[in-house]
């Protein structure tokens, strides 16, 4: 049976198509629990790939937007400020900061920001509305032709969906103010055309003693025609957000237990001036056109972004009579174009699929520095204005040798401005099997991610623009044991320049080379319909090219889940995860301490109960409430009454025990 395992990629950054390719000597895939993964024998190019469907995003406890990441084995996400600022990301060793080397699209279009005002790579998907993914494409490590800058540790496609199984609206309400409201609907939009609408309100105080008065405005209009053969889809978003952050506290002040003659608690803040907001508009298109042999897809966009952020995380180091407050600004345009064509031959009785693309993304960005007081301008650090355009072109080519053996070899151009640096980078892919309903996978190739065009300007000391990472990956998967599907995989990846956080400034910069191996250990198990078991562990070593650690590299990530569904009426999920001890400074003499937690869903769908279609959802979250931290750093910082700067570590604390009740009702 003939398949087509080079699907044609849609994003500015690639996201891969749905197709499932399917091989002469193995039955169509089957997804593992029903409709939760397309993860199955035959579906994917590397046992670290996959895809995450709705079914399981609905059943899992999701605290913020950007946590339908942690459906990807081995992902953590977290927060270190206010929840209008991007998350915190760890993956493969990587603390991903903010969104540097992990890239992420959402509908096609790119989340992370280059030469961004606050970090590399940032990447805020708190605009996304979790209820309107249709699936999330995952892969990790640098060995997909498809997939450009940023795309080291991995990469993520978010899609979302093009028509609902029905309209709905709902309103949640929790602790500490916790408030949102969604409305999604279809329309009929003439002949085989459909128009998707969304709107969510959501506000929040959180447990800090200065309230995080978060307030978020979101809205999503698509319109869709067409279907597999031939169609396209035109989509409008619009968000904003304003938030009272709550950056990460000195240690020493929390075991004091006072500041300044005042109780200090985990929850309290030393500048309660800090905190920002947030916009991102949208305008987007796809079309495509699929034949027997060939596909064809091109997709647009343009995007208007910006962020005004107020932190501080020195206290009153730099200037102890103002305290150390900055203000980050970044305003910018970004367009982006993407065109792909894909073909299906028969070589010498072989089956061959090449795939070419290009790629092009511009931004005009307008970004500063400034120091402040209770968001009053002091002084500029430094304003720029910055054109850059980054350029790929990519040529992947796979050829199914036996019906056991097939092969991927691709080739990336990349070119960057300013400095019109190109880099050149191989991709290649073998895959053995299936035997015994098990295949094994070899993966190597060369990625990168770009550096902040403000350094790569810099007549003193200039960093290059495109930096190189090198990797590989043996893995296996098998569904040898009925009902359960586990995936092995042993890495590698060498990367020239690191992208480390400063805690002294809040932003990325770059560092010395370092290497990354570790060891993944995927489990889905569904021992019957009603249940569906998770276990994911992973494992890294991180070390910097002259052996010494790489900060906030953390060493081991689990996460455990349990679902049982009884038919359409209850459903329930519990979830733990674990994220592990790492080295806080370079020589290892201080670490961060593991974190464990757990989330509860529990559903009940009344629609046999009432005759209405309504249902009613209970999430807790830090369960056991566990004393921990999502994020921790060590670095110098002073307070008012101190004499001299202090090491010190800085944590943020993560939420104790909260619940929401969340009232649906479809149409």
């Amino acid at each position: 049976m003939k398949h087509q395992f080079c699907a044609v990629i849609f994003s500015i950054l690639g996201s891969t198509s749905s197709y499932t390719p399917v091989h002469a000597n193995e039955l169509p895939a089957v997804m593992v629990s029903g409709r939760h993964y397309d993860n199955a024998i035959g579906s994917s190019d590397a046992a670290s790939q996959g895809t995450i469907r709705a079914e399981l995003l609905e059943s899992r406890p999701i605290l913020r937007p950007g946590e339908v990441l942690e459906t990807i084995p081995g992902m953590v996400v977290t927060q270190h400020s206010g929840d209008g600022k991007a998350n915190q990301y760890f993956l493969r060793g990587f603390n991903l900061d903010h969104g540097t080397d992990f890239a992420t699209t959402v509908d096609g279009m790119p989340v992370n920001m280059p030469t961004h005002a606050h970090g590399q790579g940032f990447s805020d998907l708190n605009f996304l509305i979790p209820e309107l993914v249709e699936r999330i494409e995952y892969r990790k490590g640098p060995y997909f032709a498809t997939h450009g800058d940023f795309a080291t540790a991995g990469a993520a496609d978010i899609l979302y969906k093009t028509r609902l199984d029905a309209p709905f609206i709902q309103w949640t309400m929790g602790k500490n103010g916790y408030q949102r409201a969604l409305g999604a609907m279809n329309f009929d939009a003439g002949g085989d055309a459909t128009l998707l609408g969304a709107v969510e309100w959501m506000g929040n105080d959180g447990p800090w003693t200065v309230p995080e008065n978060l307030r978020r405005k979101n809205a999503v209009l698509r319109w869709s025609q067409g279907n597999r053969a031939e169609g396209g889809s035109i989509s409008l978003m619009a968000y904003d957000a304003q938030w009272n952050a709550t950056d990460q506290i000195p240690q020493r002040l929390t075991d004091a237990g006072t500041y300044q003659g005042k109780p200090f608690s985990r929850f309290d803040s030393l500048d309660a001036s800090d905190g920002g907001n947030t916009s991102r508009y949208s305008l987007s298109g796809q079309w495509h056109r699929n034949s027997e042999n060939s596909q064809f897809k091109v997709s647009a966009y343009a995007m208007q972004y910006g962020l005004q952020l107020f932190s501080n995380l020195t206290y009153a180091m730099e200037r102890p009579d103002t305290g150390d407050q900055i203000f980050q600004k970044d305003e910018r345009h970004v367009v982006g174009f993407q065109a792909s064509q894909a073909w299906q031959q028969v070589w010498d009785g072989k089956e061959v699929n090449t795939e070419i693309g290009f790629q092009l993304r511009h931004d005009r960005i307008q970004v500063g520095l400034y120091n402040t007081q209770q968001r009053h301008i002091i002084s500029t650090t430094r304003e720029d204005s910055i054109q850059q355009t980054i350029g790929g072109v990519y040529l992947q080519n796979g050829i199914e040798w036996t019906p056991w053996l097939r092969t991927v070899a691709g080739l990336r151009f990349d070119q960057m401005q300013p400095s019109a640096q190109t880099l050149v980078s191989p991709k290649f892919t073998l895959v053995l099997g299936p035997w015994e309903k098990t295949e094994f996978f070899f993966n190597a190739g060369q990625g990168f991610h770009s550096n902040d065009a403000r350094g790569i300007l810099d007549k003193v000391n200039p960093v290059p623009a495109l930096v190189a990472a090198r990797g590989w990956e043996l893995g296996v998967r098998t569904e040898r044991i009925p009902h359960l599907q586990s995936s092995l995989a042993i890495w590698r990846l060498e990367s020239d320049s690191e992208l480390v956080y400063s805690g002294n400034v809040g932003t990325t910069e770059a560092s010395d080379g370092s290497t990354r191996q570790g060891i993944e250990l995927n489990n889905r198990w569904t021992p019957t319909p009603h249940w569906l078991i998770d276990a994911d562990f992973a494992w890294t070593r991180a070390r910097f090219t002259n052996g010494s650690y790489v900060p906030n590299a953390v060493d081991s990530v689990a996460s455990v889940g349990v679902t049982f569904k009884n038919g359409n009426a209850w459903s329930a999920s519990l979830q733990w995860r674990y994220l592990g001890s790492g080295a806080l400074i370079d020589d290892n003499s201080v670490r961060s301490e593991p974190t464990s937690t757990f989330n509860l869903r529990l559903n009940r769908d009344m629609r046999d109960v009432t005759g209405h279609r309504s249902a009613l959802t209970l999430e807790v979250f830090n369960l056991l409430n566990s004393t921990v931290n999502d994020i921790q750093y060590y670095y110098a910082s002073r307070l008012p009454h101190e004499s001299t700067a202090v090491e010190d570590r800085a944590f943020h604390p993560a939420e104790p025990l909260s619940l929401r009740l969340t009232y649906r009702m479809r149409f």
